[in-house]
């Protein structure tokens, strides 16, 4: 790995730590070629603090150590990407990351979509909207919807047809993914049983 620490005078470059499960960026620091040794060294992340004008280990005082998982280099050289496993609170103030959000995990378009099924949920008086009716039936009515579309699923994956399977898969996670708001649960939940399971 080619890493420009000249481009800066400082020589410096920085450095961003983005969780490995769950992907949120939760830091920005800034190494020098020592720091980046030691980081491979002890698989912990230390950083240049420009502050103590030292190598600094994230969680040295704190405890709350980031474990290294990889390191990428961007195309100018000039910059890493840090993928690391943080052992609590990142930021000094207490939060999960520097930015004050939650580290919880997101899954693009179906976090959206599940945000939506929850709103249904909770606002029955949307009479128009199929999600709500199916709230309305019951979970019996629910999960027998589940029940349909995972044999649909099933037919179809015998069949050479891709668009009708892809179609048939997708009505079967959306149809799971309201039984699983109707039993009181999250997509989270289950992303954190199947870690256990890895």
């Amino acid at each position: 790995m080619q890493i420009n620490y000249s481009k800066y005078d400082d020589g410096l470059v920085p450095a961003i730590v983005q969780d490995s499960i769950t992907r949120k960026v939760l830091m920005l620091g800034y190494m020098n070629e020592d720091a980046f040794l030691k980081t491979n060294q002890s698989k912990k992340v230390t950083f240049y603090s420009r502050s103590k004008n030292r190598l600094w280990t994230k969680g040295e005082e704190s405890g709350n150590f980031l474990e290294l998982v990889s390191i990428k280099v961007d195309c100018d050289n000039d910059a890493l990407l840090i993928q690391a496993k943080p052992l609590g609170p990142v930021c000094h103030t207490g939060t999960d990351t520097c930015w004050r959000e939650e580290n919880t995990s997101t899954f693009g378009f179906l976090s959206q979509l599940e945000n939506i099924i929850e709103d249904r949920k909770n606002t029955p008086e949307n009479e128009s909207s199929y999600v709500t009716s199916l709230f309305k039936s019951g979970i019996n009515k629910i999960a027998q919807k589940v029940g349909e579309e995972a044999v649909e699923v099933v037919i179809e994956a015998k069949d050479n047809n891709d668009e009708l399977f892809l179609n048939e898969s997708a009505d079967l996670l959306f149809h799971y993914m309201v039984l699983l708001q109707a039993k009181g649960f999250h997509l989270s939940d289950i992303e954190k049983v199947l870690r256990t399971r890895h």
